[in-house]
């Protein structure tokens, strides 16, 4: 009786599974020119499309390139000279067997072996993300291991690689399924308990045990959630607002930082009026780098809009870049703007919604190479000429240390939250956790224990709804 009931606590909603259907082909490797692009097929129909293809030659070992000549199966004219391979299923990425073809990378190729293939009767062009929702479907991969394969193909620094192959190798799903296995342990135990109350034969204290992992799970789900979403951060990138007073050099510091002319640089105060966006790999760290008007009294009403919309993006910043002429320092401008923005900034520790703030005095070259170089007031700054690049080196160090506290590092600790949807299910998690405590009747108790447990179960891919898992499978490029 007793593993009949762990089994039923451990029962909750199953994946999603497809029955067998039409085999899919598709070009898995970059479209255009290339030495050798990639053709997979998936489904029951691989085999024959592999042995249509290359007739007469016996087929291929299993998982071992062969050296074959692709021929077109109704009108017999070659196609290439390819390397092929078959992966029988259940021993495949998706499951199910598949076929790859590895030829010569021209437009021409490619199109003749994909239209070979759509004439072998029971295959079709694949979907968007259909080989890895097949995947998913057949249990290779669990959701948080999809999206951390979909973050792969999108990564473009180095922080967002690193964190994306922790993601995909599992960390976070299997950390889910611990949590999920203590729930049931737990849901096992109150059940137990509502049955066998009376039972002589049952252990002592095994409410109070039920408790205690109850207790120690709300702890762990509390310390993820309390992450300041880091991990969101670093898959979409820190907001970096670069802010100062007119020809500080802001304009020059995102050319500078963005390799290439985000932003039009002039000696004329008021340039830039509006705020100019442009995406960065900063240190390593992904970061939307926005170029902001100069903060004074606008001049005219376009540049007034100008700097309402720099004080908007300042309020929205995870990191100020401050700006200012450091041969300038006692100018009404600079002493505004060190005391509108740099001073509330400096004097509060950075944590929740209040940025980061790195106080940059630009133009350094400029300084008398004799003689104590001027300070703005008491706070810590960087010297840095936009022009030569001297301090270059300091800048991207002193970003680096601040985007790993934005980020969160993705080489140590725990896994950290990437979407949206794994806070929500945690957060539900967590919140049915708290019913638990606070529920006056073991059956409310059970229930609540079940309505966690059930959010973990969601979190790994079991039970989604065909909307979500639609949403997530559509980022995916045809081929993968």
């Amino acid at each position: 009786m007793w593993r009949k009931l762990r089994s039923l606590a451990a029962w909750g909603p199953r994946r999603l599974c497809t029955a067998p259907g039409a085999t899919i082909f598709a070009l898995s490797s970059g479209h255009g020119r290339c030495g050798v692009a990639v053709i997979r097929t998936s489904g029951p129909s691989s085999l024959k499309a592999l042995q249509s293809l290359t007739a007469p030659r016996a087929l291929p070992r299993p998982r071992r390139a062969s050296l074959r000549l692709l021929s077109d199966p109704r009108s017999g004219a070659p196609l290439d000279r390819a390397l092929v391979l078959w992966f029988p299923g259940p021993r495949s990425f998706t499951g199910e067997d598949c076929a790859e073809f590895h030829v010569h990378g021209g437009p021409a190729v490619v199109n003749g072996v994909l239209e070979a293939l759509g004439g072998v009767p029971g295959l079709r062009p694949a979907e968007a993300g259909e080989f890895t929702r097949r995947a998913f479907a057949h249990g290779k991969l669990s959701l948080p291991e999809v999206e951390g394969l979909a973050d792969l193909i999108h990564a473009e620094t180095e922080a967002q690689r690193r964190q994306a192959l922790r993601q995909l190798d599992g960390e976070l799903g299997q950390l889910s399924r611990g949590w999920a296995e203590t729930l049931t342990k737990a849901l096992a135990h109150v059940e137990a308990y509502i049955d066998f109350a009376e039972d002589d034969n049952l252990e002592e204290g095994v409410l109070e045990q039920a408790d205690r992992e109850v207790q120690a799970l709300e702890l762990a789900l509390g310390m993820h959630l309390q992450d300041a979403r880091r991990g969101q951060r670093l898959r979409s990138g820190a907001h970096v607002v670069v802010a100062g007073p007119p020809n500080a050099g802001k304009s020059s510091l995102v050319n500078l930082l963005s390799q290439k002319p985000v932003s039009i640089v002039s000696s004329e105060p008021g340039t830039t009026r509006d705020v100019l966006e442009t995406p960065v790999d900063l240190a390593g760290f992904p970061a939307l780098l926005s170029d902001t008007a100069g903060l004074r009294e606008g001049v005219g009403p376009v540049e007034q809009e100008g700097v309402r919309r720099a004080w908007e993006r300042l309020e929205q910043a995870d990191l100020v870049l401050a700006v200012l002429d450091v041969t300038d320092l006692a100018a009404p401008t600079s002493r505004d703007f060190l005391d509108a923005v740099v001073a509330p900034l400096a004097c509060r520790e950075p944590k929740g919604s209040s940025p980061h703030l790195l106080l940059v005095l630009n133009k350094c070259d400029l300084l008398p190479s004799e003689g104590p170089c001027p300070r703005p007031g008491p706070y810590p700054y960087l010297l840095l000429s936009c022009l030569t690049g001297a301090g270059l080196d300091g800048l991207l160090e002193a970003l680096k240390k601040d985007l790993a506290v934005l980020c969160g590092n993705p080489s140590t600790g725990p896994p950290l939250l990437t979407r949206a949807r794994h806070r929500h299910h945690l957060q539900h998690c967590l919140d049915a956790l708290g019913h638990y405590r606070q529920a006056g009747d073991l059956a409310l108790a059970a229930e609540a224990l079940r309505i966690a447990r059930r959010h973990l179960t969601q979190l790994t891919g079991g039970g989604g709804s065909e909307e979500i898992l639609d949403v997530i499978f559509r980022d995916f490029c045809v081929g993968k």
